[in-house]
């Protein structure tokens, strides 16, 4: 009886069920791709909290402006990547940051510098993707943005990028000025319209652990922390923030754990969606415009372009001929039984004249 059933069993397997870790391991092997911005004014400790988040150092080797540099310095854009692997699963980081942002004197055009990457990497990985090759397009999008607010923001990444907005040195501040200036800083946000990361619902069969998870990440938004490369200890757990105190654990989190997979989601179904039908739109008015002036130009354009027309049909006509001659030669091969040398030089012979023509 039990060999029957365990017979039924096997004789209903597909094997469609191991489609999960079929993707599993060839994206594994492939490895993953991030591109994580930040942008801020210089002191708010962001390269602090980059290397806090992925436990590494990627700016020893930077120099700090001295203050009269700053004074006439424009945001610039800087590029560092590394690669990251944790139990078998590979991950290229790329941060990007945005130096210079706010120093200058007219703070009102640095968010230029940091729209004009984003859209870049949008052009480039729309040529890419328009390509014959796209085989290895490699995705430089800029997949997140962790915004840390100046009191001059204007939000004109908002409709680029993932916007995660976040409170700098918060331990500069008591737990009830933490929480007014996140409900203000939330109600500003609301009242510009400014659009925000928002966290997608959790489906109805997540357990219950995920979804306090997922309420207690909500609720923090925006995320205050503190950058902070010292390890301490908390009822028996090394960290690196007392929780109680900022908001650094769950924003870690929420961009490596839970979350990276929907932040680079959202930046291929809308923010990439939104700017590869603009350029659709542009090609396509581009090319009307084309055609008006085409109609537009009078007999004289069209009849340069059909002179062009003419000659092509003309050469067409006489390689139709060769090809018409070649047949009947060959032909001519086998009934009279010419040797192949000699129908090798008639034909070349008929072929040096139509190209002299």
């Amino acid at each position: 009886m039990v060999d029957s059933a365990l017979f039924q069993e096997d004789r209903d397997y597909i094997g469609f069920a191991t489609l999960p870790e079929q993707v599993h391991r060839k994206s594994v092997k492939r490895g993953f791709d991030f591109t994580l911005m930040v942008v801020g004014d210089s002191g708010l400790g962001k390269s602090t909290l980059i290397n806090s988040l992925f436990l590494s150092d990627l700016y020893q080797d930077r120099k700090i402006p001295n203050v009269n540099e700053r004074l006439e310095k424009t945001t610039s854009i800087e590029k560092k990547s590394m690669d990251i692997e944790e139990r078998g699963v590979k991950l290229r980081l790329t941060v990007v940051d945005t130096p210079g942002f706010g120093d200058g004197l007219k703070c009102e055009e640095s968010w230029r510098a940091c729209c004009n990457y984003i859209d870049d990497q949008f052009r480039q990985y729309f040529t890419d993707e328009s390509g014959l090759n796209r085989k290895n397009i490699v995705d430089n999008r800029v997949h997140c943005c962790l915004y840390f607010i100046p009191p001059y923001g204007h939000g004109r990444l908002h409709q680029k990028v993932n916007i995660v907005p976040v409170i700098a040195k918060a331990d500069t501040l008591t737990a009830s000025e933490v929480k007014k200036l996140k409900e203000k800083v939330l109600s500003d946000i609301d009242e510009h319209n400014i659009q925000i990361y928002q966290f997608p619902e959790c489906d109805s069969d997540e357990d219950e652990d995920f979804k306090q998870q997922d309420r207690e990440l909500k609720a923090c938004v925006p995320f205050a922390v503190v950058g902070s490369n010292t390890v301490i200890e908390v009822g028996g757990c090394k960290v690196l923030e007392n929780p109680k105190h900022s908001d650094f654990s769950k924003l870690r989190n929420m961009l490596i754990s839970t979350h990276m997979q929907d932040l680079k989601d959202v930046t291929e179904d809308v923010h990439y969606e939104n700017f590869r039908a603009q350029c659709i739109s542009q090609i396509s008015r581009a090319n009307q415009e084309r055609g008006k002036l085409k109609r537009d130009s009078g007999p004289q354009f069209e009849g340069v372009i059909t002179e062009t027309d003419r000659l092509l049909l003309q050469k067409d006509e006489e390689i139709r001929r060769m090809q018409e001659m070649l047949s009947q030669m060959q032909q001519q091969l086998k009934s009279s039984g010419k040797s192949n040398d000699d129908i090798f030089t008639s034909s070349q012979e008929n072929r040096e004249s139509i190209i002299n023509v």
